[in-house]
């Protein structure tokens, strides 16, 4: 290298600014012996974390996050220690990720959100952590952040699809299908039905369907089959579409035909672009019984009945399905993105029937 170029290289390197921790002589006395104690306990969990990774890290980010509360409730401790601490674990563990202090703070965070270290142990520490600060960061109300905490580790949610279920709001869908399970089931399996069904399902995925007609959602929906039997819910196995039935001198086709699971039943769904109609329920039952007099095993459970409508009146329903003795239920069904915005977006973005009309005085203009 020559000495002009060594020259040049000195002054640049005299440019570069590096992040300068915090002093020690500026933090509190009693940091250095915790931050020596911090360092001892984050040693004796890696070998843990190799063993069950997500659980232990979860519950060292737990001890990590109750002990800064503790500082900061008992000596008053601010923000400038955080961002020490960020540099002294990364330097003694600089092959350990996790300790920038974003992270640092939502284990403050964390530790603050869920009080009970036993709770944590079963629950909460067998959810991933990026799935946890969602759950912190989209949640306010801790009754409703427990429910999805259970419904994660029950349903298997991944990050995207947590976020998904919050912001179509689940918790307020589940079980709200207007249904005569209470009357056409025995108890233990109504009660369980009733939560299997949802009102409305969100079908996204499937883009503003305002002028498709059955068959054409249908297929759609098939295209997306894995986010169909997502948002579906966990225990539905797909058997078929278009499912044939010949009747007298007449042929029936079921929209799509599944098996689930944990009920031990066939669920036949019809789908409807339109309003609900009362007619609608005559046809579902009749599906039913065929399913329940030609598929069924003498194993299975009574047939379940789904109508999917694109809107409908609870009180018509409820008159509709008075009388019949098979299992069924009615939801509505979304599958344009805007339902699930918040209400200032919603009533900012134009209709259907405006772009319509902009893109027609385009075209003639």
């Amino acid at each position: 290298m020559s000495k002009k170029n060594r020259k040049q290289l000195g002054k640049e390197r005299q440019e570069l600014v590096f992040p300068i921790p915090e002093s020690l002589i500026n933090l509190p006395g009693s940091y250095p012996n915790f931050i020596a104690d911090l360092k001892s306990r984050v040693a004796k969990e890696r070998l843990k974390t190799i063993v069950s990774a997500n659980v232990s890290m979860l519950l060292l980010y737990w001890d990590i996050g109750n002990s800064i509360l503790k500082q900061q409730k008992n000596e008053g401790w601010g923000a400038k220690v955080i961002d020490r601490m960020s540099y002294d674990l990364k330097q003694e563990f600089p092959a350990m990720k996790g300790f920038s202090p974003r992270n640092l703070k939502y284990m403050r965070k964390f530790a603050e959100t869920w009080q009970d270290f036993e709770f944590v142990q079963r629950t909460v520490a067998q959810i991933p952590w990026r799935s946890n600060i969602v759950l912190m960061d989209k949640l306010k109300d801790p009754k409703i952040r427990l429910w999805y905490a259970h419904k994660t580790i029950e349903l298997g949610f991944g990050k995207d699809m947590l976020v998904f279920q919050i912001e179509s709001q689940l918790h307020l869908r589940e079980g709200k299908a207007t249904t005569n399970f209470k009357q056409a089931l025995p108890p233990i399996q109504s009660d369980l039905a009733q939560q299997v069904i949802k009102d409305p399902y969100i079908f996204d995925f499937v883009g503003n369907d305002a002028h498709l007609r059955e068959l054409e959602f249908e297929k759609k929906l098939l295209t997306h089959i894995q986010k169909f039997l997502l948002e579906l819910g966990q225990g539905f196995a797909f058997v078929g579409r278009q499912v044939h039935l010949e009747l007298g001198s007449k042929d029936f086709y079921i929209d799509l035909l599944f098996y689930h699971l944990k009920l031990r039943c066939y669920v036949v769904v019809e789908l409807k672009t339109g309003e609900f109609k009362p007619g609608y329920i005559s046809k579902l039952n009749m599906y039913i019984n065929v399913v329940n007099d030609v598929l069924k095993h003498k194993t299975d459970k009574k047939t379940i009945g789904l109508l999917l409508v694109k809107n409908k009146d609870k009180l018509v329903v409820e008159y509709s399905l008075t009388g019949f003795k098979n299992p069924i239920g009615v939801s509505n069904r979304e599958s344009e993105i805007v339902k699930s915005l918040p209400t200032e977006f919603k009533n900012n973005l134009p209709t259907i029937e405006e772009i319509e009309a902009q893109l027609n005085n385009e075209n003639n203009g």
